[in-house]
């Protein structure tokens, strides 16, 4: 316990019944949730096993474990469950997955593969031109965090276009029971609805996770509350720790409310407050609580640090995006030079991805060297997803989202009237469209060339698939050979460098699946491999590695979780913060939690910056400072940089430019 504050010792041994832990920003509620994992093994007794810690990310979930290795050396350890909730409820899904009508070796689609089924139900659909993909996807995505079947989707439907979504929900559903497969989504209301109907399951379940820990509990969605609320039980017998003040997700369909809830289904719940910052000075925090404040509370926190006063935080005009770009790259080369900071202690916030782009020239220009937070992930590349889809399929077979994806890649002749015919076929048959290239009955439905290419391209799969027992990695190599993968990325790739460093991702994903089969998954079925690597998929999309000495440039919603030392909070204007949809939608709330979550990254230095006007769809618009600049105490800022118009302070940047230039000419 040395090191942790009354609060946090009082947090980490309480056991006595449920316990909210609202941690403030920068609190240290990680140190808190490994600590107790080392307090209920070590003296309360709880043997590792049954004890699971559940968070949203990998990486918050490597990290604890990392955590919980350095705090519980000596302490056997074996057993113990440290995931994310989407790996949770694949476990028990994958334990029981009879008990909820799939077969064993379900597939799990990822948010492409279910897009691409969604599209292909769209196909038929009156006005389907009107319909937005994306919105199909998240309102069925919605409709199953809070526990909506499409049955009651279409009975609460309160016109026809509401009514014509539950009809695709309902064959979307549909098609996913035909393919034996789930969707991420899926994860968590799968399990939530098997304890729920079946008790005996819940059980044993119940008897397996004596203690639950739950990170970052204010993201949790409806599902997500009912499956911590079934395993916990009556006794409730766990930990959840949280801040409404960072729920920044709601349109992941997060609920911040069912920190309240809590106080509703446990009368006996105990609430301890984190409120000591480690991470900020008294000013930056002074700015943060005062703009919380302005949002209505259950739990009323205020932080406070003991780090010192700190800078004043400033606040810089500038005429536009350019000009604002070119300012904040000016700001970074004088922290670099004449005050040596590292690059990678500095931070560029904003609120859309689309206003990186004249930060990302500026930078460049200026040579100083950043990371992109939200590039391309390894598993979204094209190249990634043809062999994934290509292991899903040997893996199971009636995979139809992936067997749509390679069926023609490379190039087979195979078209889209072909595969709609066979389709249809498979789905009067109730059979997968890999079974059914091979059925006589195909003969009424296709002509013989379309059949000997589709005949073709089944051969190809059954070869290999009967090799995969012996060795998963052999055989989706040599089938990457029989296919000559690299000459087809040769033909649609701009280069042959391209195309090297392409096949080299293959390669890359090959080689893991070598790992994975001689490792922990010496004795699983390539089923059960790719499942995990599409869960790794899944859950690692957004978040690249971070490496060098590099400017981080991100978006509110990455940053969250991260700390700087330096955070330049830029676009602080209405209609960019807060959103104009926010403002249509009268969801202000939420926008001001998000700039309370950008402020609270910062450690020693925080600017915030503005334009006059900006480029909207190209014409120049002007801007108004953003209302949460106002609710700002205008005495605890420095706006305009009223510093550096001291002497002093243009001496110290025209020295940190001086340095620059003999950087350039020493390097030249």
């Amino acid at each position: 316990m040395s090191g942790l504050n009354p609060r946090q010792i009082e947090a980490v041994r309480y056991t006595a019944g449920p316990l909210l832990v609202l941690a403030g920003a920068g609190s240290g509620k990680t140190r808190v949730i490994t600590q107790k994992i080392a307090h209920l093994i070590g003296h309360v007794g709880i043997q590792a096993r049954h004890i699971r810690a559940v968070t949203f990310t990998n990486k918050a979930a490597r990290e604890m474990r990392e955590r919980v290795g350095q705090q519980v050396k000596g302490i056997n350890t074996r057993g113990l469950g440290i995931s994310t909730f989407h790996t949770l409820g694949l476990d028990i899904l994958r334990r029981h997955p009879e008990r909820i009508g799939l077969r064993a070796g379900f597939s799990l689609l990822d948010a492409q593969d279910s897009e691409s089924l969604i599209k292909e139900h769209l196909r038929g659909t009156r006005n389907a031109d009107a319909i937005g993909l994306s919105a199909v996807q998240q309102r069925i995505s919605r409709w199953k965090n809070d526990f909506v079947d499409p049955e009651q989707a279409m009975s609460r439907a309160e016109d026809d276009f509401e009514a014509q979504l539950a009809t695709l929900y309902a064959g979307y559903e549909r098609s996913l029971r035909a393919y034996n497969a789930v969707d991420f989504d899926d994860l968590i209301l799968g399990p939530a609805r098997l304890f729920r109907s079946q008790p005996d399951l819940l059980e044993t379940w119940q008897g397996r996770i004596r203690y639950l820990l739950v990170d970052e509990y204010q993201d949790t969605n409806g599902a997500q509350y009912e499956l911590v609320r079934h395993l916990a039980g009556p006794r409730g017998a766990f930990t959840v720790v949280g801040d409404d003040d960072q729920s920044i997700y709601a349109w992941r369909g997060a609920r911040p409310e069912n920190l309240a809830r809590l106080k509703d289904d446990y009368p006996t719940l105990k609430v301890i407050m984190l409120e000591q910052n480690y991470r900020s000075s008294a000013r930056i925090l002074g700015l943060a609580n005062a703009l919380i404040a302005h949002n209505p509370h259950v739990f009323e926190k205020r932080l406070w640090s003991e780090l010192g006063p700190g800078e004043r935080p400033r606040v810089l005009h500038c005429k536009d995006e350019a000009h604002e770009a070119e300012k904040v790259a000016s700001e970074i080369l004088h922290l670099k030079f004449a005050e040596e900071t590292a690059f990678g202690d500095m931070a560029i916030l904003y609120r859309g991805n689309h206003q990186a782009r004249p930060f990302e020239k500026a930078l460049r220009e200026h040579n100083i060297p950043y990371f992109l937070s939200g590039g391309t992930s390894f598993f979204a590349r094209a190249e990634v997803k043809d062999t994934m889809a290509y292991l899903r399929l040997l893996a199971n077979p009636e995979d139809d989202a992936a067997f749509l994806r390679i069926v023609n890649t490379p190039r087979r002749e195979i078209g889209p009237t072909t595969l709609e015919k066979l389709a249809d076929y498979a789905r009067a048959r109730a059979i997968g469209l890999l079974a059914a290239c091979g059925e006589l009955g195909l003969a009424e439905h296709l002509n013989e060339r379309q059949r000997n290419r589709l005949g073709v391209f089944a051969r190809l799969i059954a070869d290999h698939g009967q090799r995969v027992a012996a060795d998963p990695t052999a055989a989706m190599s040599a089938l990457v050979e029989a296919i000559d993968y690299p000459a087809w990325l040769r033909e649609n790739a701009s280069s042959q460098p391209v195309a090297d460093r392409r096949y080299e991702n293959v390669t890359d994903l090959l080689s893991w699946l070598g790992k994975l089969h001689k490792g922990d998954f010496q004795d699983k079925t390539l089923a059960d491999m790719v499942g995990h690597l599409t869960l790794m998929d899944v859950l690692d999309r957004q978040e690249e590695t971070e490496g060098g000495d590099r400017v981080h440039l991100m978006t509110l919603h990455a940053a969250k979780g991260l700390e700087f030392p330096h955070v330049f909070l830029v676009g602080m204007e209405e209609e960019l913060l807060p959103h104009r949809v926010s403002i249509e939608e009268d969801s202000i709330e939420e926008e001001r939690r998000l700039a309370y979550v950008g402020i609270t990254r910062a450690r020693q230095s925080l600017t915030f910056t503005l334009t006059r006007r900006r480029k909207r769809y190209g014409e120049w618009v002007l801007s108004a400072p953003s209302r949460f600049l106002g609710e700002l105490p205008k005495d605890q800022l420095d706006w305009d940089n009223e510093r550096a118009q001291t002497p002093e302070n243009r001496k110290a940047r025209g020295l940190s430019h001086l340095h620059r230039l003999k950087g350039l000419l020493n390097a030249d």
